[in-house]
């Protein structure tokens, strides 16, 4: 058995992908790292019984991930983690607003429109607030509460000209301010440094997002969402509680474990998606409305995998409560290559 990991994109082995290598050290699996730069790429992957590549938000990331993924997986016939499947929506909120309300799933309310004037004329009895999304980006960077239509009418316009780059949303300086943070500037600040002596440009959020628009219900009175990650047959699920005087939650890092507080109507719906939908694995952040009933938000295939092994157990497809600490990977690994007997080391 031999198992390839894809380096992250233009950049280094991630602490993430290790845990997938100590895990197959750990039980004696042969497994071999990969870049689709190599000149033999192609050739070793022909060798695999497993192929594991965790892409990220980035544009760099995805432009690799779609063009050699489908390859991988259709044409050469090996299995692959993510699988088509559970990640061709990753990262596009119009995907996924698509999908789950195809298959009749709750998911917030939204308006989207790919046509300026639709926009605006929705515009003139649009409930306000509202959310403005772009449709990829991670830890709510992406993401402004619209207070009035000046504001939702000068975005709605600038999508259907310029466009706006990923954490780049006009006015929104307020909120970077507010949570400004300078270890985290220096850290992305020493990372486009690399990247441009690498020849790679400043940014790796290089993509324009234009011609759409997306805006979202905004659901008050939620204090936290509840993430529940599904690995299989496995429901791992904590509490994301609010920035300071901010309805978002999620890049808050304010998490709680407390597991008799998990709403369990969380973790039947996200079994119920994930089992329809055929994920491999699948984070869903979920809110309430007003009404008190549940409304998924968002979904993404990758997530921290810190934050899911302090889960203090897992509950099955039953609501039966299993107690211990587990890595994501673990479990990813145990599915895909099908070995329940696969044992997890210590290790952080």
């Amino acid at each position: 058995m031999l198992v390839g990991i894809h380096k992250c994109p233009y950049g280094r082995f991630s602490k993430f992908l290790e845990r997938y290598e100590n895990i197959l050290d750990h039980n004696g699996i042969d497994h071999i790292r990969l870049d689709v730069c190599q000149p033999d790429f192609w050739e070793q992957i022909l060798e695999l019984d497993l192929f594991i590549f965790r892409w990220l938000h980035l544009s760099d990331n995805y432009q690799i991930a779609k063009t050699i993924l489908p390859i991988i997986e259709y044409t050469m016939g090996i299995k692959c983690f993510p699988n088509r499947v559970t990640w061709w929506h990753y990262d596009d909120k119009i995907r996924q607003y698509y999908l789950l309300k195809q298959h009749k799933f709750p998911i917030v309310d939204s308006w989207i429109f790919w046509d300026k004037q639709e926009a605006l004329k929705w515009l003139e009895t649009a409930p306000m607030p509202v959310v403005f999304k772009l449709k990829g980006g991670a830890g709510s960077n992406n993401v402004i509460l619209v207070k009035n239509k000046t504001k939702a009418r000068k975005l709605i316009r600038i999508m259907f000209s310029r466009g706006i780059k990923s954490e780049c949303i006009p006015d929104h300086s307020d909120i970077r301010y507010k949570y400004f943070n300078l270890c985290k500037v220096l850290y992305h600040f020493g990372g486009n440094v690399l990247r441009y002596l690498r020849g790679q440009g400043f940014s790796q959020y290089w993509q324009i997002h234009k011609n759409y628009v997306l805006f979202q219900k905004f659901l008050p009175n939620n204090d936290f969402d509840t993430r529940v990650t599904i690995i299989g047959d496995r429901a791992f699920a904590f509490r994301r509680f609010n920035r300071d005087n901010d309805f978002r939650s999620s890049g808050s890092g304010k998490i709680n474990y407390e597991m008799d507080k998990i709403d369990v109507t969380f973790i039947k719906k996200a079994f119920e998606i994930s089992q329809k939908l055929k994920f491999q694995s699948m984070a869903y952040d979920f809110l309430y409305n007003e009404a008190g009933e549940v409304q998924c938000c968002e979904m993404s295939y990758t997530y921290d995998d810190t934050a899911v092994k302090n889960c203090p157990g897992y509950w099955d497809t039953k609501l039966k409560w299993h107690e211990g600490h587990y890595w994501p990977q673990y479990f990813q690994l145990v599915d895909a290559l099908k070995l329940s007997g696969l044992l997890q080391p210590d290790m952080e």
